[in-house]
């Protein structure tokens, strides 16, 4: 999943970031309001998180703004201030859920895998593709019965593909969603952990569940 992170302080920002990037997200960074009005408009986020309080548009206007042009990813609103008012306020302007600074990560985390099972996806707590499952909280995958265990960014790249089973998904959209959008590494990325990933979860089990699209890029066959 990609994530845009609104932050001006440059050292919660980079704490967010590794935070984020070790439980499995690709995540970007924003320090003011017009650059991240500019990066959710353009880009496609599974979801974003708002300091209230950053430069040049406050939070409050960012997310009205997102809204208004019909950016519609759910919002995590961060503030330091924890009067009812700017509770009241940041969910009025579209925030889909407020947090009140200092917070633990492991709450962060919890409220964003709330977030994103209410995203315009519908995606269910548990995902399911065949006899394939991966429980984006437990951070269980199995095949059938039996477990398997993968390291965060194979865990992404697997969610990634289950969420959207059958879709054709090319590597510039899986770098976007399961690496970072400053990644500047070579495509081949993507094809070194997709057969990682064949050999965890298809191989083993007889499977030829993650096809090659020649030309194209890879999809999950929910049929195999």
């Amino acid at each position: 999943m990609r994530v845009l992170v609104v932050e001006d302080d440059p050292g919660m920002s980079r704490m967010l970031i590794r935070g984020l990037r070790r439980e499995g997200y690709a995540v970007d960074a924003a320090g003011n309001g017009e650059d991240a009005l500019w990066s959710v408009i353009e880009n496609d986020y599974d979801a974003v998180v708002l300091d209230a309080m950053i430069p040049a548009l406050d939070g409050f206007e960012v997310c009205r703004r997102m809204r208004a042009a019909g950016r519609w990813a759910p919002v995590l609103m961060l503030t330091a201030r924890n009067a009812v008012t700017d509770r009241v306020r940041g969910l009025d302007s579209g925030a889909d859920d407020y947090l009140t600074k200092p917070f633990a990560l492991s709450e962060l985390y919890a409220r964003l895998r709330a977030l994103t099972r209410r995203d315009p996806h519908e995606r269910p707590s548990v995902l399911k593709v065949g006899d394939l499952t991966l429980d984006p909280v437990s951070h269980v995958v199995r095949r059938g019965e039996r477990s398997v265990t993968l390291s965060p960014k194979e865990f992404a790249l697997l969610q990634e593909f289950m969420r959207r089973p059958g879709e054709v998904l090319s590597r510039t959209h899986l770098i976007e969603h399961v690496w970072d959008f400053a990644y500047d590494g070579g495509s081949n990325v993507v094809d070194v952990y997709v057969r990682y990933l064949r050999d965890k979860v298809d191989r083993p089990f007889g499977r030829d569940s993650i096809q090659t699209v020649r030309g194209a890029g890879y999809r999950l066959d929910p049929a195999t």
